[in-house]
């Protein structure tokens, strides 16, 4: 997402054929993407301006993952941090025509005035084109004296359209006490997406029930993945 050699015990011919082998069961892959707003949970990243961002990501054949990810973020008065850099890790499989995913993700903003990290632990089921993701935080670095506490559960599906295009749709809630402090509205919303993927470039549509920040809005990205 080596095994111990004897390699003073191998041959050269064996030590090649185990050199490919091994190497077979690792595989190494970058992204990139643009993007005219960053949304996260139905909530821009970037103060509703556009995003650029890149990632990395390990996987074994045995379903064990790792990677990083990074994008700018503008949060406006309330933050000055600039970047988000991301690190996760997990296991995902599929049994039968179930799959799962189980991990850790770690939010960074390296450069904010104060320390504003947070990890979650997640979970998620998917079963032909719909998934079922329940993310949880574990911990969170606030000056705040309230009791940070975030559960956020998704269900996703993806649907083949037209030609080689996909849909898709997305409902999330996001719910507990980090959530008021974060919005300054209820402890709990829900947030709403329709998009539609083809060759790279997605159009989409996000909205939230928020007060604050109920207006239908609209982006559009590309991205690319390549195997390194």
């Amino acid at each position: 997402m080596t095994n111990k050699a004897t390699l003073l015990l191998c041959t050269c011919a064996a030590l090649l054929s185990t050199h490919a082998v091994s190497a077979s069961e690792h595989s190494v892959s970058a992204n990139a993407a643009a993007s005219s707003n960053y949304f996260w949970r139905g909530i821009t990243q970037s103060d509703d301006g556009a995003a650029v961002s890149g990632g990395l990501d390990y996987n074994h054949e045995s379903g064990f993952y790792m990677g990083t990810w990074v994008s700018n973020v503008d949060f406006g008065d309330t933050s000055s941090t600039s970047y988000e850099l991301d690190f996760y890790l997990g296991f995902s499989g599929e049994v039968n025509a179930l799959s799962y995913d189980v991990g850790y993700i770690h939010y960074a903003y390296p450069d904010a005035a104060g320390d504003i990290d947070f990890g979650e632990v997640y979970g998620a089921l998917g079963w032909r084109n719909v998934s079922l993701k329940v993310s949880y935080m574990t911990h969170a670095q606030s000056d705040s004296s309230t009791e940070e506490d975030m559960l956020y559960v998704e269900l996703s599906a993806a649907f083949p359209v037209f030609t080689d295009a996909e849909l898709g749709l997305h409902i999330g809630n996001s719910s507990g006490d980090t959530v008021m402090e974060w919005t300054g509205e209820d402890d709990s919303y829900m947030d709403y997406g329709v998009s539609l993927s083809k060759d790279g470039y997605t159009f989409g549509l996000v909205k939230t029930d928020l007060d604050a920040d109920d207006d239908l809005k609209v982006y559009v990205s590309y991205a690319i993945d390549f195997e390194l």
